[in-house]
């Protein structure tokens, strides 16, 4: 016997009948806005004011426009005369840009030895700065063979080595720990501190300032031109 299925279940169904793009529209248009008096927004963003409903719909449809509720907790809410399918477009052409522009931060592996030579360490080392410069993670791992695994205090001092190379580039995530037969470190790039640049002071008040006396020193009275000239007259015989 097939039992009747209940109203809850075919509610659900008929939900998942609806296709994806209608689901995540979030602003309710036309006929679908419940409120009875609502404050109007043009399509050029001039403020029609308070208006029924009834007659925001027949301004939508003279317009050949939607009518988009853009501030539904708003008293009253707030509607806008727009082409929904446009907005709705330009929006998700944003979205994409933005998902585009944004960095995807990966991480990179980078393997040593214990017994890795000079060379190879100092190229894996620019490496490893290269993709940290770059905005992604370092993964460094370094592997043991065979009676290495007796002797790991050779690949602690090498990945502490490492870190200390990389000190101006990174910061350690992971500390350095055993994984089976190797040893792992992670490191992500150090934020750039931002210069703060000194803010210029006005030109006028540098000349107050050397206008200005010393405190503590009076400036002596400078005699007058004439005065000077007759004191450096020679004295004549009457």
């Amino acid at each position: 016997m097939r039992l009747a299925r209940s109203g809850t279940a075919a509610f659900f169904d008929e939900q998942r009948s609806f296709s994806p793009i209608a689901l995540e529209r979030s602003q309710r248009i036309n006929g679908e806005i419940t409120s009875p008096q609502l404050r109007l927004v043009a399509e050029n963003g001039d403020q029609l004011g308070i208006v029924a409903v009834g007659d925001a719909l027949k301004m939508a449809e003279e317009q050949n426009v939607d009518l988009v509720e853009i501030a539904p907790l708003a008293v009253p809410p707030v509607c806008k005369l727009m082409d929904y399918g446009k907005f709705r477009y330009r929006e998700q052409k944003k979205a994409h840009e933005a998902k585009l522009k944004q960095k995807q931060i990966q991480v990179k592996e980078i393997k040593f030895r214990p017994g890795t030579d000079e060379g190879d360490y100092k190229i894996k080392v620019g490496k490893l700065i290269q993709f940290l410069d770059e905005g992604d993670k370092a993964k460094v791992t370094l592997r043991f063979r065979g009676r290495e695994m007796a002797h790991q205090e050779f690949g602690v001092r090498l990945l502490e080595r490492v870190r200390k190379d990389l000190e101006v580039h990174a910061i350690i995530e992971q500390f350095p720990r055993l994984e089976g037969r190797q040893m792992v470190m992670v490191l992500a790039p150090k934020k750039k501190a931002v210069p703060v640049k000194a803010a210029k002071k006005p030109a006028g008040e540098k000349a107050e300032k050397t206008d200005k006396a010393k405190p503590g020193v009076d400036k002596a009275p400078k005699a007058p031109k004439e005065a000077k000239q007759e004191e450096t007259k020679p004295a004549t015989a009457g």
